[in-house]
């Protein structure tokens, strides 16, 4: 449990530990300020892009070997990264990073999932997991500014080696074995396809240009047909259909659209390099991971927390209570959509999904809010967040109404024809239980992902 949550916090907070360092880095490597912005998103298109092909990896090749792998990838892209002589070779780099933090991030939950009994165990693991996701999201901000201030922003990477090498070593030891399914094979076409056209959108949204944006979504166009006639799809057309995992995409999405953004602003109103007073913003969202199981509704509770919080920064309400109230919602947010997603079967297809939809949240909110609030003033960028959490939370609230079985684990019909059930093994057991009984209500415990 420790060794997923520390490699789970670690790819995560590397979404926006870079974010304090890039005026230093931009000094050192002499980037143009138009491609400073390639340093985050260079990462966040291959973790957000490569997610669903790496959750099929974990499916059908064994979560533990996927997450080694991309332990070891990982730990050799933050070294390519420390020692990065040019612009360019930094970029190329924060991609290769960014694919080994795709194999990480679905084959972690996928091991959490199978081995921790349904209920209430597994309900505490996914908080505490769920709990170091959104921590490593919040945690970027401070030790971004700290490393940065200290010994240097090379650090920034740097410091991921030793974890990721360390991490690798140790997922032999400690994590279960899992038999691979062994079943279909990988949809290259697919996540070519998916890739290229997201990013393909993210550089028109980000530089204002229509034809890469045209360009990126008949690709995705392009892609949706592949999965449809491909007989491996990266996402099969049933798995959507699944009101539990469709709703915690979406509400993944919202919740990182929105705080990202936000916070991206804050640090450019406060213009500090420390990063220290947005300490509160971890603890908050520590406090309200670890409290959303018995938080009721906590989708869309959640969701208005965070309209709160950006509403407030938008009324030039002190920083400290904005941040805790914006902190507390997105740790509520964030166990619920976990929660919501993902079954007992193709748990690392599902996972990824989810992963892909928060990192994607990210990248399309900085890409639409951040740049016409730098024009037009940073409270319409608040406003702007404010609007569309508060917009997700009636939303979700509306669809919980409507469908009283949406979101649990019982609602979940579909099973993808390409996986079927795993034993996982422990180093010392010979089998784990199975899981016979999943709980419903509105802790849902057949899910994860973030």
């Amino acid at each position: 449990m420790a060794l997923l949550c520390v490699a789970q916090f670690v790819v995560v907070l590397d979404v926006t530990i870079v974010a304090i360092a890039l005026p230093a880095i931009r000094r050192d490597l002499g980037f143009a300020p138009a491609d400073l912005q390639w340093v985050l998103s260079a990462y966040t298109l291959t973790f957000g892009g490569g997610l669903l092909l790496a959750g099929r990896v974990a499916d059908l090749y064994g979560a533990r070997r996927a997450f080694r792998s991309g332990l070891l990838v990982f730990a050799a892209a933050s070294l390519a990264c420390a020692l990065a002589p040019t612009a360019a070779a930094l970029i190329a780099a924060r991609a290769v990073q960014g694919a080994g933090a795709a194999l990480v991030a679905p084959s972690a939950l996928a091991l959490l999932v199978a081995t921790e009994p349904a209920g209430a165990a597994r309900s505490r693991a996914l908080a505490i997991w769920t709990a170091a996701a959104a921590g490593g999201g919040a945690s970027g901000w401070v030790l971004g500014g700290l490393i940065t201030s200290g010994p240097g922003w090379e650090w920034v990477f740097a410091v991921n080696v030793p974890i990721g090498l360390a991490g690798a070593a140790l997922a032999g030891r400690v994590l279960p074995s899992d038999d691979p399914a062994g079943e279909g094979g990988l949809d290259l076409p697919g996540a070519l396809t998916f890739t290229l056209g997201l990013g393909a959108v993210l550089l028109g949204l980000s530089r204002g240009w229509v034809l890469p944006v045209a360009a990126g979504l008949l690709l995705l166009v392009l892609f949706t047909r592949i999965q449809r006639r491909s007989p491996n799809p990266l996402l099969p057309p049933g798995e959507l259909r699944r009101p539990g995992l469709a709703r915690g995409s979406l509400v993944a999405l919202a919740i990182t659209g929105t705080t990202s953004p936000a916070m991206f602003l804050a640090v450019l109103q406060e213009h500090t390099a420390n990063g220290l007073v947005f300490a509160p913003l971890n603890v908050a969202v520590i406090a309200g991971s670890l409290a959303s199981p018995k938080v009721p509704r906590a989708m869309p509770a959640g969701l208005a927390g965070i309209a709160a919080g950006c509403a407030l920064l938008a009324l030039d309400a002190p920083l400290l209570p904005a941040l805790v109230v914006m902190g507390a919602g997105l740790g509520v947010a964030s166990v619920a959509s976990t929660k919501a997603g993902v079954g007992d079967e193709a748990q690392g297809l599902a996972s990824g999904v989810l992963n892909t939809a928060a990192q994607l949240g990210t990248a399309i909110g900085l890409a639409v809010l951040v740049a016409p609030a730098a024009a037009l003033g940073f409270r319409w960028g608040w406003l702007g967040c404010a609007a569309i959490a508060l917009s997700s939370s009636v939303a979700t609230l509306k669809a919980a109404g409507s469908s009283p079985t949406c979101g649990s684990a019982s609602g979940s019909a579909y099973t993808p024809k390409h996986t079927r059930s795993r034993s996982v093994k422990t180093p010392t057991d010979n089998a784990w239980p199975s899981e016979s009984g999943i709980a419903g209500s509105t802790s849902t415990h057949s899910a994860p992902s973030r």
